[in-house]
């Protein structure tokens, strides 16, 4: 480890901190305020836009409402990207001649977009034409992303709205949400943003592949497309699919190291500014702040973690005095060395975006846990686009409830009491997401169908199993590139758990959102715990740390973490 990599971690967080209440503010006069930005211009786009999905009149929906139109639209999704990738070979803009993507595949990819993963059991440069790219994949990066804002915005108001006339119980629009998040936030972010990316040297046209000879005469193939408009939306969605099957290591993706910190950044600035949001929408920004301090205090463990980790030597090759003075620059890129590369690898999965610029399969032991374990704690950890504010004020429900149990209160939340109801669908919540992981990595880990696919023995294909299910379940989308995931059985139940580890974590939020969104305010009193302090973030953390560590940390123990010790005794799968 060394002064350059500490301030590298420093200066990309204080980043992270600067755009936080500006960007913040303005989602905040997005979907809260009275008029939004360039009324004149942007207005009559989103009406003609809501009057398309016949909202026009923006009439306000309960949580019943609300979830039934976000599962209407995605499944609408799932179907028009199945279709496009099945029909790719008789569609325009293929000019390299790829054929139709098969079934399973295709039902894998059009689930992995939707939901906001982005896993990729393909390789994008060989396999999809650019109007899959574009009409499918990139499509769904901006309405995944901008679906995910509107749950999260949803379960907000259900915390800080009080009590409609009549006992009205309404969390806002999906369909408002929807478009306002793509055209005021996304689109126009990304209009600027591709520009960058293109004066840094990333592609961006139609042309058909390059064929090239080699300084020693050997043939090589130079991929072509539309990367930039493709990469800015990968990044600033948490979506993280790669154009490229190298992700950010590819040096059209990922060219400098500004492209790799201007990346870093967009992946946390709307995870981030949302907690400012919803401070606002508290009336008190320190509420959002407790909840950014939580998540900052978990961000640099793990950054800590994984260069602490990654400075060490591979054990494979550790007697070697070069490589044990370098640490692990295996499957890393050397343009960005140990430092960048653990911090993007954090960074990517305490956000479920899933973009990589090193391979995670080579990460040490240790450096491959923190991964893992960043995605366990429920991407929580400025999490996604949306996911991550939505999947900590669960956790917050959670501290609330064992903070009312250790001083004889009734838990309550903003002044709003936690009952009976909001605890069982909080735990509803928290139980979805090990039942995917744990469950599908047992069976994988039994059947041929899944240890056929594996690249390596003992724990570290325990860790690939592992990673996949957890990644697929926590819709990040990284991988330990070892499993080889393009078959059959690995494209459905990765499918399978991407879907549930989105829509049925979706709906038990909006839930909560419903059930909270009518209860009278309790004016606080001597009793009442404050939720904007040092205790509470302390307590915050702990709750997220103690239900991923309870939940998970048996299995971890069978894989890194065995890992790590069969390293060090010289035993190296």
């Amino acid at each position: 480890m060394t002064l350059i990599g500490w301030l590298q971690i420093a200066l990309f967080f204080g980043l992270v901190l600067a755009v936080t209440k500006p960007l913040g503010t303005y989602l905040f006069r997005v979907f809260e305020g009275d008029t939004q930005p360039l009324p004149r211009v942007l207005g009559p786009v989103e009406r003609g836009l809501l009057r398309l999905c016949g909202a026009a009149e923006r009439r306000e929906q309960t949580w019943v409402e609300y979830s039934v139109a976000l599962l209407a639209f995605s499944l609408f999704g799932v179907l028009i990207t199945y279709v496009i990738q099945r029909l790719q070979h008789v569609l325009p803009l293929n000019p390299q001649g790829l054929p139709a993507v098969g079934p399973e595949l295709a039902f894998n990819t059009a689930a992995s977009f939707t939901t906001n993963t982005n896993w990729q059991s393909y390789a994008g440069e060989s396999t999809l034409s650019y109007l899959t790219q574009m009409a499918g994949l990139a499509w769904h990066n901006f309405t995944s992303a901008a679906a995910g804002i509107g749950v999260a915005l949803a379960l907000a108001r259900g915390f800080t709205r009080r009590p409609g006339p009549a006992g009205q119980k309404t969390l806002g629009n999906f369909w408002v949400d929807l478009i306002r998040g793509t055209l005021y936030v996304l689109l126009p972010i990304c209009f600027v943003y591709a520009l960058f990316l293109v004066s840094q040297g990333v592609l961006q046209n139609f042309s058909a592949y390059q064929a090239l000879v080699t300084l020693e005469g050997g043939k090589q193939t130079l991929a072509m497309g539309p990367v930039a408009s493709q990469e800015a939306i990968k990044m600033l969605g948490t979506n993280g699919g790669g154009f490229f099957n190298a992700n950010s290591a590819h040096p059209f993706e990922n060219p400098t190291p500004l492209t790799n910190l201007v990346q870093m950044l967009s992946i946390f600035a709307i995870p981030a500014a949302l907690t400012y949001t919803y401070g606002k929408m508290a009336g008190d920004t320190k509420q959002g702040w407790a909840l950014f301090a939580a998540m900052s205090v978990l961000f640099f463990a793990g950054a800590a973690a994984a260069y602490a980790a990654e400075s060490q030597p591979n054990a494979a090759v550790a007697s070697v005095a070069q490589v044990a003075r370098d640490g692990n620059l295996e499957g890393k890129e050397v343009r960005y060395g140990v430092s960048a590369s653990a911090l993007f690898a954090t960074v990517t999965t305490d956000a479920s975006c899933g973009a990589v610029n090193a391979m995670h399969d080579s990460f040490n032991p240790l450096g491959g846990l923190v991964p893992l374990v960043n995605m366990q704690l429920g991407e929580v950890i400025f999490g996604g686009v949306g996911a991550g504010l939505y999947g900590i004020l669960v956790m917050v429900v959670l501290a609330v409830f064992i903070a009312g149990l250790m001083v004889g209160r009734t838990p309550e939340y903003l002044g709003k009491k936690i009952e009976a109801k909001e605890m069982k669908l909080a735990m509803l919540y928290v139980l979805i997401f090990p039942l995917f992981i744990l469950g599908l990595s047992a069976v994988a880990a039994v059947i041929p169908q899944g240890v056929s696919s594996l690249n390596n023995a003992g724990p570290h294909g325990l860790s690939e199993i592992l990673y996949a299910y957890t990644s697929g379940a926590a819709n990040n989308g990284s991988a330990f590139a070892g499993l080889n995931a393009n078959t059959p059985f690995w494209n459905v139940t990765l499918g399978v758990a991407m879907l549930g580890g989105r829509f049925l974590m979706m709906v038990p939020a909006l839930a909560i959102a419903g059930s909270m969104v009518g209860k009278k305010v309790v004016p606080a009193g001597p009793g009442t715990f404050p939720t904007h302090g040092t205790l509470f973030t302390g307590l915050l953390v702990s709750v997220v740390l103690i239900v991923g560590a309870l939940t998970f940390f048996p299995a971890l123990s069978l894989g890194p973490i065995v890992e790590h010790f069969l390293a060090g005794a010289g035993k190296v799968y």
